[in-house]
């Protein structure tokens, strides 16, 4: 296996950039920034204007950074309801992209982008990838979905700002993906990190062996993801794997990510404000307890957000970053508010159910919750593939793994579930977001 390097150099780590501003300096640039974007949501659309009367709020009462606290929340329910146009603050003439959630819960969500967003879009993904090591001359395979998904064209734009070499992959055919990966030397690669494992293994089937490549950096987001993932993609990789955050609504991808010490994920706050709150009550945590990511856009000219309830957990980390980045971090997010399912009383996260898993030997990062109901009883089976050598192992091995799962499932979560160990690879892999619960529950 060829020895690698992970080092961020190539030059591009200016300690002018905004992310080592002085606090002074970053708090009087958040509050100006916010006050215009503030005044600009309520004269140019409906929505918010009426949200600030309903409270009795106007821009002119928005003279600190925590006056932020009288404004209303947006919720994603909201974008639904101004489908398609309804939240946009710029004419149409002045909009010059147009990004839609997939709509699987019911309308998309719609956001749009002026010249000037594109360009706020573009700084904050090359400082994205400046932070976790990518610089000039890279070159990156970027397999995240390209079309109205935001992550596709997000890093393309940065990578290509940046000055790498793209390879506008997108996501799916994997056996392609490899050979492309192979063949053009590609060092970066951009995917979700369910997929990245995936493909990490059907390169292995395929006889060739990711760690032998030049490939050195995986910047993998879009879903959430355990620490043991993290190891798993690492190890089958020989990568270093920095997590990037973002959602469509705020921007795409580009929000936060991790730098080299891989200690939380710094947020842009230059661009995005941020705030973590109670999901129950609304209202702000003490520092460095964990809530809610609350994100008020600071520049977004076509369709600013105030107060957007992201429905990620997470919570601030207060002490300074090693890399001397001034900007904010938080904690990786690991759940969602509302990907949380209740089994017979227990709130049960799917991150919870990977990290005990992962912690297994035998497993593999594939699995899939499917909850059902029996005589009014909710029932929750979690299916595994376990790994092709210990799928060809003896009855009492396999059996032996089957309680050793059932347990550390249950120590995590308090709850029994029902372990099915499948054959390897026939759960079905996702080209973009893993989708692990399946609920067959009715009402």
């Amino acid at each position: 296996m060829k020895s690698k390097t992970h080092a961020s150099g190539g030059g591009f780590n200016p300690t002018s950039a905004p992310d080592y501003l002085p606090q002074t300096q970053l708090r009087e640039l958040q509050l100006a920034r916010l006050k215009f974007i503030v005044k600009r949501a309520y004269e140019n659309v409906p929505f918010h204007r009426q949200r600030m009367e309903e409270a009795g709020v106007t821009p002119g009462d928005i003279q600190s950074l925590e006056d932020v606290a009288k404004l209303h929340f947006t919720m994603k329910d909201d974008l639904r309801e101004a489908y398609p146009f309804g939240l946009f603050a710029s004419p149409m003439e002045e909009i010059v992209r147009v990004h839609a959630s997939s709509g699987t819960t019911g309308k998309p969500t719609v956001v749009a982008y002026t010249q000037e967003d594109i360009n706020v879009w573009t700084n904050v993904m090359v400082r994205s990838l400046i932070s976790c090591g990518c610089h000039r001359g890279d070159i990156i395979q970027n397999a995240y979905g390209y079309g109205l998904f935001t992550g596709g064209l997000g890093a393309h734009y940065g990578a290509e700002a940046l000055g790498a070499t793209v390879i506008p992959m997108s996501g799916g055919n994997t056996d392609r993906q490899i050979m492309i990966m192979k063949d053009f030397g590609a060092n970066v690669i951009t995917c979700t990190p369910s997929y990245f494992v995936h493909l990490s293994e059907r390169a292995l089937e395929l006889g060739t062996d990711l760690r032998d490549l030049p490939l050195r950096i995986g910047v993998f987001g879009a879903e959430p993801w355990s620490d043991g993932l993290r190891q798993r993609a690492e190890e089958i990789g020989g990568i270093k794997a920095y997590d990037i955050y973002g959602l469509s609504e705020i921007i795409g991808p580009g929000v936060a990510i991790e730098c080299a010490m891989q200690e939380g994920l710094h947020i842009f706050e230059d661009h995005f404000y941020p705030e973590i709150i109670d999901p129950e009550t609304g209202k702000t945590v003490a520092p460095g307890e964990e809530g809610e990511l609350v994100l008020t856009t600071l520049s977004k000219v076509a369709m600013p957000l105030l107060r957007y309830r992201t429905r990620d957990m997470t919570r601030m980390i207060p002490e300074a970053c090693g890399c001397g980045r001034t900007i904010c971090r938080i904690a990786r997010i690991g759940r969602r508010s509302d990907d949380m399912f209740i089994i017979r009383g227990v709130n049960v996260y799917p991150s919870q159910i990977e990290a005990a898993i992962l912690k297994v030997e035998g497993t593999s990062p594939h699995y899939q919750i499917v909850l059902t109901r029996a005589k009014d009883l909710d029932q929750m089976e979690v299916q595994f593939e376990v790994t092709p050598e210990m799928f060809g192992d003896t009855v009492g091995s396999v059996e032996n793994l089957q309680r050793t799962l059932c347990h550390a499932i249950e120590s995590t979560i308090g709850v029994r579930a029902k372990i099915t160990l499948v054959e390897p690879h026939s759960i079905e892999r996702s080209q973009g977001k893993a989708k692990r619960v399946i609920d067959k529950r009715e009402g």
